[in-house]
């Protein structure tokens, strides 16, 4: 009777093993590993920190397996997407226009429930009240190609108030907060988004001097190489994880208020702000 029960137990064990292999296999039946670029607004440990698990839900919910790129900076970042490196991105707007040039880069979805604009930050007490006052100032910026936190910004300096300053790159959103307060830099350019992602305190001792005119935000793309029904399985996981209060959650500390389905005519207009003079080629 012993000999039978403990035979029946370890059938029971064997039958559970082999059916988890064979859901596990059924999970990630394409092998394929597919890689997913950030842009680096933030530090790689931060951005893997809030990817890492929007992307783990994304491949559990789909079979498909995707791998986060980080890249350690914006320029290296940019180098990346021109040479088609990433199967899918989040890229900003104007990322978006060169990637979809030199490599058909398509979006899939954005944040639907606000635009971006640039923003460009003074110590609270600086004696700084206007733009024209940072004429010959430093002022500190992620990236050059950054849309809102230097590309627009630059180009407004030039062009609608007409003075000259010193450029300072710092690598990301962060440190030109950090560097404003540290009196490094005379004032910093960001987006409202990441500037509410900073610390209390860091928020506190910052006012806003400019905010540049609003465009679409963020979109994540997807290379041409990727077939049409992998995009949508992704494009669909996204809009799955909008839908539910955990997925909402997630998709907040990228941040995205509210996810929705985009395409390439929505960031047509950019194309007609002249910022390609502005925008440092590799």
């Amino acid at each position: 009777m012993r000999d039978r029960l403990t035979e029946k137990v370890i059938g029971t064990i064997l039958f559970v093993f082999i059916t988890v292999l064979s859901m596990s296999g059924r999970l990630y039946a394409d092998q394929t590993i597919y890689t997913v670029g950030v842009v680096p607004q933030f530090e790689v440990s931060r951005i893997t920190k809030i990817w890492q698990p929007i992307l783990e839900k994304i491949s559990q919910n789909t079979g498909i397996q995707l791998q986060l790129k980080a890249s350690p900076g914006i320029s290296e970042f940019e180098k990346q997407f021109e040479a088609g490196k990433f199967d899918f991105a989040y890229m900003n707007p104007y990322h978006l226009i060169v990637a979809n040039e030199k490599q058909g880069y398509v979006p899939l979805v954005r944040d639907v429930g606000r635009n971006l604009y640039g923003i460009i930050v003074v110590k609270k007490d600086s004696p700084v009240k206007t733009v024209k006052d940072l004429d010959g100032k430093t002022i500190a910026f992620p990236a050059p190609n950054a849309l809102g936190a230097a590309l627009i910004p630059r180009a407004d300096f030039e062009n609608k108030f007409h003075i000259k300053i010193n450029e300072l790159y710092v690598k990301s959103h962060s440190s030109v907060y950090l560097n404003v307060l540290l009196g490094s830099a005379d004032a910093g350019g960001g987006v409202q988004k990441t500037l509410l992602q900073q610390s209390g305190d860091i928020q506190n001792q910052l006012r806003i001097l400019y905010k540049t005119i609003e465009v679409p935000p963020h979109p994540f793309v997807a290379h041409p190489r990727i077939d049409v029904n992998t995009r949508n399985k992704i494009m669909a996981a996204f809009l799955e994880m909008g839908a539910s209060k955990a997925g909402i959650e997630m998709l907040q500390n990228i941040p995205i208020k509210k996810i929705g389905k985009t395409d390439i005519k929505e960031y047509a207009p950019l194309r007609e702000m002249g910022l390609e003079k502005f925008y440092v080629k590799k």
